[in-house]
C-alpha cells in the first residue's frame, strides 16, 4: 500500500461523513480512525517550519490576573504538535489578553501529518497560554487558560 492509496481511503471517509474505515489486503490490515471531538476540524496546511528555540525562553504566558479557580481550560484533544499560527509567517490565532468567542480556531494541533483547528469551547479572554510553539502535547494538555468573566 502507497501513500497515494492512503490518501484515497482518507477522502472516500471525508466525502462519506465515515468515523472509521478498516481495509485487508494481501494479508495486511490497515484502519483508519476520525477523532470523535467535534471542536477538531481536519484542514489542510503546509507543516510550519518552526527553528529551535533556546529552553531559556520559556513559555509565552503571563500570570494569571484571576483566581485558577475562575478560570477555564482548552485542552487538546489529541496527541500531536501544538502550533499557534497556520504558518511561520502568520501571526498567531489568538494572544494573551485577546477576547476570544466559542468556536473561534485558537491553534492547530498536526497529528500523523494532518492539522487539525482546534476551536474554543468557552468564550472569555485568554489569560494564559500553556504551550510553546512547535512542541509536542498530549491528549487533554492545557493549551490555553480563559477567563469567562472578562
Amino acid at each position: 500500500m502507497n501513500l497515494k492509496e492512503l490518501k484515497e481511503m482518507v477522502e472516500l471517509m471525508n466525502e462519506n461523513g465515515l468515523a472509521e474505515l478498516e481495509l485487508e489486503r494481501d494479508g495486511m490490515t490497515i484502519k483508519l480512525k476520525k477523532a470523535q471531538d467535534p471542536s477538531v476540524h481536519p484542514v489542510a496546511y503546509s507543516i510550519p517550519a518552526i527553528p529551535a528555540r533556546p529552553v531559556s525562553e520559556g513559555l509565552a504566558s503571563a500570570a494569571p490576573a484571576v483566581p485558577a479557580g475562575n478560570l477555564k481550560d482548552i485542552k487538546s484533544p489529541m496527541v500531536g504538535t501544538f502550533y499557534r499560527a497556520p504558518s511561520p509567517e502568520a501571526a498567531p490565532f489568538v494572544e494573551i489578553g485577546q477576547a476570544v468567542e466559542v468556536g473561534q480556531v485558537v491553534c492547530i494541533v498536526e497529528a500523523m501529518k494532518l492539522m487539525n483547528e482546534i476551536k474554543s469551547d468557552v468564550r472569555g479572554k485568554v489569560i494564559e497560554l500553556c504551550v510553546d510553539n512547535a512542541e509536542p502535547v498530549e491528549f487533554g494538555q492545557v493549551l490555553f487558560r480563559v477567563d469567562p468573566a472578562q
